[in-house]
């Protein structure tokens, strides 16, 4: 019978726990030994199926692992990455080769981009940057090269909902593979693969750790003819979690349901607080009612977590930087999916190449879990600095 996700959530993974402990055993380990040349040998020949030396994984890796692909469904297993940039990079080098084509949608994180600038294109890889709002007008895109169609949606900074269904079944009719980031929903609130997706990407260093203490990434597949290339990359790559990150994703999956619940209904307060503000142009929340987004939001999406964006009406950055400066509530970072709130101005960090942003300000908001009316007064005060900064 099938369980509800917020039982999985609670139950996946602990398979690997002993002796009645509820969770599994952190495993700090490198070197496996075997009791006989034969089994020695035999672990040799299938690295992937047990335990054979650290890199491959150990007990704790496989109880995130597993947990995780659970949540998203497709193959039971996933593989876990020292972190989130990790999991993208093992996805398009498991992929692309020279001379390839990867369709890259525009309003990606921008370590994404960089990745796909640099090291790709020093690769022989063309990235071809696409309009997140293409929809079904991918199709007009494809190249006898392309070979990748990667997504993110909401979309990094500006959050753009994407129409996934349409692209990966327009991909699909081309043979073409589809990636998703989907970090900012997580399996909670949004499964890619139950949509059509080949690979699911998450940086759980952000929501399903949650705690802002661990860097760790997680690929999920939609079958084994995905996940044993992806794992074989990982591998050859030299990039393995540690047993106590993916230790610390299994705790931060448990009180996933819960947290997002909390910053889900905080954002909301936030956001609605925030359109009726003067100093604010436009809310960039899709689980919003009258924002972008919204009708695929409402269409695909079973929640909302708590990172949004704004855009200001000032071009000023120095009265930006004097709103931020004096938040009592609100740390000044990057990251984000913690249980503390965070602001960021991002105007300066958005790159786009086929779509634009408007000059003015902007920032981006990650609510947390702190009372929302102490969040709004702590804002309220910000905007009457931006005022008298500006």
């Amino acid at each position: 019978m099938a369980k509800h996700i917020k039982t999985r959530l609670t139950e996946a993974g602990r398979q690997y726990a002993e002796h009645g402990i509820v969770n599994p055993a952190i495993y700090n380990a490198s070197t496996v030994t075997f009791e006989t040349v034969a089994a020695l040998e035999a672990a040799t020949q299938n690295p992937l199926d047990g335990v054979y030396y650290g890199r491959y994984g150990t007990p704790t890796v496989f109880a995130f692992e597993e947990a995780v692909a659970s949540l998203e469904g497709g193959f039971s297993r996933a593989v876990a990455t020292s972190s989130g940039l990790a999991a993208i990079a093992v996805t398009l080098l498991t992929y692309l080769k020279q001379g390839d084509e990867l369709l890259m949608v525009d309003t990606v994180y921008g370590p994404t981009r960089g990745f796909c600038d640099t090291v790709l294109a020093n690769m022989g890889i063309t990235t071809r940057y696409y309009d997140p709002d293409v929809g079904e007008g991918v199709s007009a895109l494809f190249s006898p090269q392309t070979r990748l169609v990667f997504m993110e949606s909401p979309g990094s900074l500006t959050f753009e909902m994407q129409d996934v269904k349409a692209i990966t079944a327009a991909a699909k009719a081309h043979n073409i593979i589809t990636v998703i980031d989907n970090t900012w929903a997580t399996p909670l609130f949004y499964r890619p693969i139950e949509h059509g997706v080949d690979v699911v990407i998450h940086a759980a260093t952000k929501y399903l750790v949650g705690h802002a203490d661990a860097m760790l990434g997680v690929i999920c597949c939609s079958d084994e003819s995905h996940f044993l290339p992806l794992k074989k990359t990982a591998i050859r790559l030299g990039n393995c979690p540690g047993s106590e990150a993916c230790y610390l994703g299994l705790r931060g999956l448990r009180t996933l349901s819960a947290r997002l619940q909390q910053h889900q209904q905080h954002a909301l307060e936030v956001a609605s607080w925030l359109q009726q503000q003067e100093a604010v142009a436009e809310v960039w929340y899709p689980a919003l009612a009258g924002t972008r987004g919204h009708e695929i939001w409402s269409r695909d999406y079973e929640g909302a977590t708590g990172l949004l964006g704004a855009r200001l009406h000032t071009n000023s950055k120095a009265a930006l930087a004097a709103m931020l400066d004096g938040l009592e509530h609100f740390g000044l970072g990057y990251s984000w999916g913690g249980y503390e709130s965070l602001a960021l101005p991002t105007l300066g960090g958005i790159q786009r190449s086929v779509t634009g942003v408007p000059a003015t300000q902007t920032l981006r908001l990650h609510i947390g879990l702190e009372s929302p009316q102490d969040l709004i007064e702590d804002l309220a005060a910000g905007f009457e600095r931006l005022a008298l900064s500006a």
